[in-house]
């Protein structure tokens, strides 16, 4: 049996995080009704069968996605992974210690401020980011549709633990719907039915009926570094960077 970690410690909330959801329903009102960034990167295990550090392998995937779409694949390597979830968590790559989980706000103003190792000789720094009220279905849908992803948190139920991976979890299919601990996990593709997401390095889809019971935090994110194209918009040509100027003054 694969082994799969959790590791997203419970919300932390800050009044002065912005709020992305009623801005972007002001500038995206209409989403196609079907949006999938996800079709054929190559999503990794990243380390999460043997550690918690399930944000880190998200933002992995979130890169991936992002560059495979808008300029050229970037794929962080394990190695990678486990030293941005060090950065910010204090987790020793070497020994394993200190393997205590992330809070996703702490990481994405570490993301922000600090930036992460990714290949090459740059960093990797998040332009922007604000909260998606993660029971908005419409919410979730504009901040995929629009910025390319969505990084969510949930609780898992112990009966998804034992699931296959990249098999549907869905809320109906299982019989133990205790939650056992929570995970952070890259939202990147959407149907009417339900989201796409990335999680233990396989593709898997979620009815909304079941996201709606599980996630309990969700935030839209800006990577001009990633998301947009040499003309300097996103893949399908909004112009992102008035959005970053919202929210900047905000």
């Amino acid at each position: 049996m694969i082994e799969r970690r959790l590791g997203k410690l419970p919300p932390r909330y800050d009044v002065r995080t912005y709020r992305l959801s009623p801005v972007l329903t002001a500038r995206v009102p209409d989403v196609p009704e079907h949006q999938d960034w996800s079709q054929g990167v190559p999503y990794q295990m990243w380390g999460n069968d043997q550690f918690g550090c399930c944000a880190f392998a998200a933002h992995a995937a979130l890169t991936a996605t992002w560059t495979k779409v808008a300029q050229g694949l970037v794929l962080l390597s394990s190695e990678q992974v486990l030293q941005n979830y060090g950065a910010v968590t204090g987790f020793n790559p070497v020994t394993g210690q200190n393997d205590n989980g992330t809070i996703l706000l702490e990481q994405l103003q570490y993301w922000k401020s600090t930036g992460f190792v990714r290949p090459g000789q740059t960093r990797d720094y998040l332009t922007a980011y604000g909260i998606i009220d993660s029971h908005s279905v419409s919410g979730i849908k504009r901040g995929i549709s629009y910025l390319g992803g969505v990084l969510a948190g949930v609780q898992v139920p112990r009966g998804f633990m034992s699931l296959p991976l990249g098999t549907d979890w869905d809320w109906d299919a299982v019989q133990d719907h205790v939650f056992v601990g929570g995970h952070a996990i890259a939202l990147t593709g959407y149907t009417p039915d339900g989201v796409f997401f990335n999680t233990w390095g396989s593709r898997t889809f979620m009815p909304w009926n079941t996201f709606l019971k599980i996630c309990d935090e969700a935030y839209g994110l800006v990577s001009r570094q990633n998301w947009l194209t040499v003309q300097g918009l996103s893949p399908k040509s909004e112009d992102v960077q008035a959005l970053v100027a919202e929210m900047s003054a905000a």
